[in-house]
């Protein structure tokens, strides 16, 4: 019978989530939904002393607003809890002394000091230490203590950890479902530590006794974890589960905007780009790092970015809902090499989504806005505001850049456009403009224009001596809508107001 596929999302609360955590829970999630199957969320915080506070509840809240809900794990149930390997510390022991018993595990009692000092001597003689199978035998370990030695190291309390016995020379094969086939000579691996005297696990064997008891039928994962499969392999075959074991793949990294090495925190500080979903500050330095929420950018958006990160459709189609996603997705387009960040297209993709949005829907965005600068607008007006103006935004805040004229008068007014467009004449036929428009009783848009355009003509003015110093009145620049669009939605008095003011203060 075919097991329902199970994924899960196994982060470490050590700091922020960043974007190459994101992708990875985004292609479980895509491939478990997919597949008919559940996605997971695992807290794996075994390393007690790289805790950060906040970051669990950081991870979940990204993970909510990029809307990839766990079906099971912390904060959000299921029957195969508890979900924080923290809370699981009692079921590690068990598989660990499993392991000593059937001889593929050993207690080793050197100290970090003594390890050190081993490190340092290999380092002098240009070599590097590997506790290993060609090192081992000539080290503090139960394969080289008496047995009695060890049970009175044991019970006298003497700190130790368990290390994995690495077999020798077997080659360990797998189809990685994104690398094919890959390759490992035992010889040239190390002797991992899996359990220590703190009555912890390591990593190592907590991840493979907690996929084997959640049932987990698929390990989607970074490429750094690949080295760490041969020994996870070995942990099933040795636990005596190997039935149980997951297929493994192995994600791409995110590489720098040069497409050269990992992107990091650093890369966004200095290129002025968030790498976290959501902004993050450090509980111990008060350092914040910027996110992507908080830059402006939607779920939706950071989301169609991030799946395209390493993995391609085959087609040309570059924009996908989250149902897409899931229809179209296959780890078998997920490409084996690094995938470069690319910032602006991250724009690109937001820009396209908030073209996509309604100009009701970025309208209930806006008005808290202009409510924060004291501006108490009509919603209708609002709306039309936003219509004219979305098509030169990429992010929501752009609004208010956009249109702050429609709420506010200019302050002051381009430097360039006044030098080039305000004449020595330009004053004195915006005076005399000004009167004209005193007389017209009907202010919409089409009206004015047609009133307007007969008074040019019998004045025998050119449009472009007067439209510019107009616009440059009204909005402080040259650029924006349809100026008898403005005209109607700024209203005769204040559009007789702003014309009189620049007078004044360009003259």
């Amino acid at each position: 019978m075919e097991r329902k596929v199970r994924v899960r999302f196994a982060p470490s609360p050590t700091g922020p989530l960043h974007m190459g955590g994101v992708r990875t829970a985004l292609f479980n999630y895509l491939f478990a939904k997919k597949h008919g199957g559940d996605f997971l969320l695992r807290i794996e915080d075994t390393d007690q002393n790289r805790y950060v506070p906040g970051a669990e509840d950081y991870i979940i809240e990204s993970l909510k607003w990029c809307g990839l809900v766990p079906d099971e794990g912390v904060g959000f149930g299921g029957e195969l809890g508890p979900y924080r390997q923290s809370e699981r510390k009692p079921l590690y022991k068990k598989y660990a002394d499993h392991l000593i018993e059937n001889g593929c595990a050993y207690y080793a009692f050197d100290t970090a000091e003594e390890l050190d000092e081993l490190r340092k001597k290999a380092e002098a003689e240009k070599q590097v230490f590997s506790y290993d199978l060609h090192t081992r035998n000539g080290l503090k370990n139960s394969l080289t203590l008496s047995p009695e030695e060890v049970t009175q190291r044991l019970e006298s309390g003497e700190s130790y950890v368990i290390r994995f016995k690495m077999p020798e020379n077997r080659d360990i094969v797998e189809e990685d479902l994104i690398r094919g086939r890959v390759s490992f000579n035992t010889n040239q691996l190390d002797d991992k530590v899996l359990f220590k005297s703190d009555g912890m696990p390591t990593y190592h064997l907590a991840n493979v006794v907690d996929d084997h008891l959640m049932n987990i039928t698929h390990v989607i994962r970074g490429e750094e974890w690949l080295p760490s499969m041969p020994l996870h392999i070995l942990l099933y075959e040795s636990l005596g589960i190997s039935e149980t074991r997951p297929r493994f793949s192995h994600l791409p990294l995110i590489l720098k905007p040069e497409g050269k090495g990992k992107l990091s925190k650093r890369d966004g500080d200095k290129m002025g780009f968030p790498v976290f979903p959501l902004l993050w500050k450090d509980p111990e330095t008060g350092d914040i790092s910027r996110g992507y929420r908080e830059d402006g950018y939607f779920p939706e958006a950071f989301i169609n970015m991030l799946a395209l990160l390493g993995w391609n459709p085959g087609t040309e189609q570059e924009f996908f809902s989250i149902t897409e996603l899931i229809e179209s997705f296959d780890l078998e387009r997920v490409t084996k090499s690094g995938a470069r960040f690319d910032p602006e297209k991250a724009k690109w993709f937001n820009r396209h989504y908030l073209q996509q949005k309604s100009a009701a829907e970025l309208t209930a965005m806006f008005i808290p806005e202009l409510k924060e600068k004291g501006i108490d607008a009509d919603p209708k007006k609002v709306e039309i505001v936003v219509g004219l103006i979305k098509e030169r935004c990429e992010f929501a805040k752009d609004l208010w850049a956009q249109s702050s004229y429609f709420f506010q008068a200019p302050e002051s007014y381009d430097e360039k456009t006044v030098k080039s467009k305000w004449k020595a004449d330009t004053s004195e036929k915006l005076q005399v403009i000004t009167e004209f428009f005193e007389t017209l009783n009907d202010w919409n848009a089409e009206a004015v224009k047609e009133a307007f355009s007969a008074f040019m003509t019998a004045k025998e003015w050119g449009f472009g001596a007067v439209m510019v110093p107009i616009r440059l009145a009204l909005v402080g620049g040259s650029s924006g809508p349809d100026l008898f669009v403005i005209f109607e939605l700024l209203g005769k008095d204040e559009t007789i107001s702003r014309i009189k003011k620049a007078i004044n203060k360009i003259q």
